[in-house]
């Protein structure tokens, strides 16, 4: 984007573009004095920047785009209607800046394929929010219906389920201390981002709570302690319950415990198998064998504390497999960006941009040579 532009545009923006720097920063944890200093950059005009009564040249703000790790569209491009209800009701980036900062970069790719991409159309279906724990279970039942599932197969392949249901998943290593997921609605579909540095199950585990956001149309919203109750929120637990629900079906689950249980007759065998076969963890297991009543608190203890081990993969021939292994990026969005980069809609450079520089311009396909003059119908 040439300079000239981005004065143009910044000069334009008035109040809400140093309320977008003023955000950004917050975001990223600094003060000021602290953006100031790294932009040199008197703080007084940063403070008048940010309340609008400064206008921004086009050097500052992309040093400020720099310090701040943002692209420079990020400020000077509103933000999807759609995102900005959702956003709006809380303020998410104060408690998990990283998620929050990723799930709204997520949103704007995705919704530029959707608006250059005319193959990726996404549509949620709409359930009723449950009002209780019958109401939660009764919703799981209905949203495996429409994942094409029976009431006792397990829920595998998470993502491309939920993609066939107009969300996509992505999945993204953010550390240990940060939310485990955050999903949000767009003007067609949604989409959630599972932090890849949980275990397989919790990841699964946090996929189905957003799923339950978006099927549920709820409004935007970080996880941090998926498949635990906190603060009273019933909510929250409602979605927990409803998410069990959806991996762990109470006639799947029932049939399978209690035909291992009569088979092997060893608690902990059972408990090693049946995660497997549902890819739970052994916490979510505990707990959904508990609520459904096939055991008492004792075992549910002792099925939480169960870990399985290698000598178990071998002896019990069980399928391991690592959905959501981060960095993973829907499959209908990957193929989207590549029907834009084949038919120049994007260069290679927005290409890997698009897909978050998980891959490099080197794994994209290889094209045929275009003219010079091909270079302006490329869409930055």
């Amino acid at each position: 984007m040439r300079c000239s532009r981005i004065a143009h545009v910044a000069a334009m923006m008035g109040d809400w573009l140093g309320e977008r720097i003023a955000d950004a920063r917050h975001r990223a944890g600094m003060t000021q004095a602290d953006l100031a200093t790294t932009i040199s950059l008197d703080r007084s005009a940063l403070a008048k920047i940010e309340n609008g009564s400064r206008r921004v040249t086009a050097l500052e703000l992309a040093r400020i785009a720099d310090a701040l790790d943002e692209r420079i569209e990020w400020f000077i491009k509103q933000t999807p209607a759609a995102i900005v209800s959702h956003r709006n009701l809380q303020e998410p980036g104060a408690v998990s800046p990283a998620i929050d900062r990723l799930v709204e970069q997520i949103a704007r790719n995705v919704e530029f394929a959707i608006g250059h991409d005319e193959n990726l159309r996404l549509s949620t279906p709409t359930l009723a929010r449950p009002g209780s724990v019958d109401e939660a279970e009764r919703s799981a039942a209905r949203a495996r219906k429409l994942f094409g599932l029976d009431a006792a197969e397990p829920f595998l392949n998470a993502p491309g389920r939920a993609a066939e249901a107009g969300v996509l998943a992505f999945s993204f290593d953010l550390g240990a201390d940060a939310a485990d997921a955050a999903s949000i609605l767009l003007g067609s579909g949604g989409v959630a981002i599972v932090n890849g540095n949980l275990r397989v199950g919790r990841r699964r585990l946090a996929l189905a709570h957003e799923l339950g956001h978006c099927l549920f149309a709820d409004e935007y919203t970080v996880d941090w302690r998926v498949a635990e109750q906190g603060g009273g929120n019933m909510w929250e637990a409602w979605l927990d319950r409803f998410a069990r629900a959806v991996l762990l079906p109470p006639q799947g689950l029932k049939e399978t415990w209690q035909r291992l249980c009569a088979k092997d007759r060893d608690l902990r065998v059972a408990a090693v198998k049946i995660a497997s076969a549902f890819q739970v963890d052994m916490s979510t297991l505990a707990r959904r064998l508990l609520e459904l009543g096939l055991i008492g608190q004792v075992d549910s203890s002792k099925v939480r504390a169960v870990r399985t081990t290698k000598a178990d993969i071998i002896d019990f021939n069980l399928v391991t497999q690592d959905e959501l292994s981060a960095p993973f990026l829907a499959k209908p969005y990957v193929e989207s960006v590549l029907r834009l980069y084949r038919n120049a809609t994007v260069s290679a450079a927005r290409a890997t941009d698009l897909l978050f520089d998980t891959w490099t311009e080197d794994d994209l396909p290889v094209l045929p040579e275009l003219p010079e003059s091909a270079i302006w119908k490329f869409v930055s």
